[in-house]
């Protein structure tokens, strides 16, 4: 009995299972989809501007709640010619970022669009959330009580940043997790599919 607890006491800590989260953005050409993703993985940023062509992905290694996490974030083209290509990325996705850029109009009129393409695409337990980027531009068009309201219209969690200044961007990729992680039970090799619509009236998760 005692060789038994001895060897146990010995053993190393037995480690949370590894979880596989995939996060798509989503939004229209220019939002700063490209510039959130590289802010957040690369801790870089840069002014010059080239379209996404199809989609591209960066991998994140991070610790959420003490469980390790691996979150593979797609970069989608906003361009409407792109849209049939982009459709096969939102199979298999955990969450989804839509993304409006703060002082251009139209690309926020869009978001109820791209909601709809999330809705006919991706599963419907999929993590939602919207994003105001360019929150440190002069010259804002939308502002945040409009986005807030739209927001709860649409059922979304909501988050202004910059992926300039890095405002609010890590917190954007880790409340995602968080949540996803949050109404899942610990199990390994299965994939974690929420909602975070269901918290988005009671409370702002990402405000």
């Amino acid at each position: 009995m005692l060789s038994i607890v001895f060897s146990s006491l010995l053993s190393p800590p037995s480690r949370p299972p590894q979880v596989l989260l995939k996060v798509i953005i989503l939004g229209d050409s220019g939002v700063g989809k490209t510039s959130l993703m590289n802010q957040y993985v690369n801790k870089r940023f840069s002014a010059q501007y080239k379209a996404t062509i199809g989609a591209d992905f960066l991998t994140k290694e991070l610790e959420v709640d003490g469980r390790p996490v691996t979150m593979q974030i797609w970069d989608t083209a906003g361009q409407e010619r792109f849209r049939t290509i982009t459709s096969a990325y939102y199979r298999g996705a955990d969450g989804v970022i839509m993304v409006y850029d703060v002082t251009h109009r139209e690309s926020f009129d869009h978001v109820s669009e791209w909601l709809a393409e999330v809705n006919k695409h991706a599963s419907e337990d999929c993590c939602k959330l919207i994003i105001g980027n360019k929150s440190d531009a002069p010259g804002r068009a939308v502002t945040t009580e409009e986005a807030r309201e739209k927001a709860d219209e649409l059922a979304c969690p909501f988050l202004e940043t910059s992926a300039k200044t890095s405002t609010n961007v890590e917190e954007a990729f880790l409340t995602l997790a968080s949540e996803l992680l949050r109404r899942s039970p610990a199990q390994p090799q299965k994939k974690k599919r929420l909602s975070l619509a269901a918290s988005a009236k009671g409370r702002k998760c990402c405000s």
